[in-house]
């Protein structure tokens, strides 16, 4: 069955700087864009990155110059690289690839 996994979460400062990776199984990856999402408490779930087949990324306004996303296409794996963390970043983030359930998202949290 194809899923999405992601890890890399926890409980850090302001300012810190924190990796999340996705492994995706049994799929087509290097076909498909990719990337990532998250959702804070009583939000809705809002894009953070998207990156192409063809390696194009994209970002929110809110996170330019300070995450960085990237694909593996050996690995099956995403990863998003995230610096200078604010409390606003405190949220389950989640991996995202089109035509796939969502997974667990693993949760961030940013303490001021």
């Amino acid at each position: 069955q194809v899923q999405l996994v992601e890890s890399g979460g926890g409980f850090v400062q302001s300012g810190d700087s924190l990796r999340l990776s996705c492994s995706v199984s049994g799929s087509s990856f290097m076909n498909y864009a990719v990337g990532w999402y998250r959702q804070a408490p009583g939000k809705q779930r809002e894009m953070v990155a998207q990156i192409s087949a063809a390696n194009w990324i994209d970002y929110a306004d809110s996170v330019k110059g300070r995450f960085t996303a990237s694909r593996d296409n050996n690995k099956n794996t995403v990863s998003l690289y995230m610096t200078s963390l604010e409390p606003e970043g405190t949220a389950v983030y989640y991996c995202y690839m089109p035509f796939l359930p969502w997974g667990q998202g693993t949760q961030v949290t940013v303490s001021s």
